[in-house]
């Protein structure tokens, strides 16, 4: 993947990874680079900083994110890479409402499902084309203390790879981004309140800038790998999950129970 003279749209990029992502994307030379958030306000602030075009756009509404696509495509006439970046955090367990488990599905699951039915078409016309959606690593391991996180991060890596599967020999290329803690509000607050996911998240590996990330996603993307692991010890616990689950959930098990103490 070439990001020089690319059009690139990232969504969820008013704050955060999709700041970092949109930042970095027209430093290497992006012909174009659509800045969307449901914060318009704070999608502005990027795009102006970068020379970038600011979009509000709730992923959620799939109208809307046709229309986000169709923009883009009157304007530049094409998408070569569409980052759909963002994600939400409960920090609970069964006790949260279901209402709540179905918006987070739609943030971590539907949107990048929206996101595909709308660029897609145009990119298979053109024979090429990048879908690179920013997961976690939740969705190779799990994320204790949160169930709809981890559940939903589960169920976005699993599109990600049908993706792949099904449209890899048709010119389009899948990146699924699954990073460990990133210092963003997403993990932050929660720590900032004590919450036990993100505790045990910080406590899983070195906390990463979004800086950080989107130099792991310039390198994945020119290789194009499927898995870009901006904490490579992810690799390393997926591996173990794969070839012993029973001895990995007791590890894990103790990190939470370590974690709990600490904490408490």
């Amino acid at each position: 993947m070439e990001l020089k003279d690319a059009v690139a749209v990232v969504t969820g990029a008013g704050s955060g990874i999709g700041a970092a992502l949109s930042r970095r994307f027209a430093a290497e030379g992006a012909a174009a680079v659509v800045v969307s958030d449901r914060d318009g306000a704070a999608a502005g602030r990027v795009a102006q900083e970068i020379g970038g075009t600011a979009d509000t756009t709730d992923v959620t509404d799939e109208a809307a994110v046709a229309a986000l696509v169709e923009r883009t495509l009157a304007a530049h006439g094409r998408i070569d890479l569409f980052c759909s970046n963002a994600g939400v955090f409960t920090g609970g367990g069964l006790e949260v409402d279901t209402a709540v488990w179905q918006k987070v599905f739609a943030v971590n699951v539907l949107a990048h499902v929206h996101a595909a039915r709308a660029v897609l078409p145009s990119m298979l016309e053109r024979g090429s084309g990048y879908l690179l959606n920013v997961e976690s690593a939740a969705g190779l391991l799990t994320t204790p203390g949160d169930a709809p996180y981890t559940v939903t991060k589960h169920g976005a890596v699993a599109f990600a790879e049908w993706l792949a599967v099904t449209y890899g020999d048709r010119g389009i290329r899948v990146s699924a981004v699954c990073p460990l803690g990133v210092a963003t509000p997403l993990l932050l607050d929660p720590l900032e309140q004590g919450g036990a996911a993100a505790s045990v998240v910080a406590a899983s590996g070195e906390v990463l800038t979004p800086e950080d990330v989107a130099q792991s996603v310039v390198e994945g993307l020119a290789d194009e790998r499927f898995l870009i692991l901006p904490h490579p010890e992810v690799g390393t616990y997926w591996a173990q999950k794969a070839a012993d689950p029973d001895r990995w959930l007791a590890g894990l098990r103790k990190l939470v129970r370590k974690t709990s103490s600490e904490a408490g």
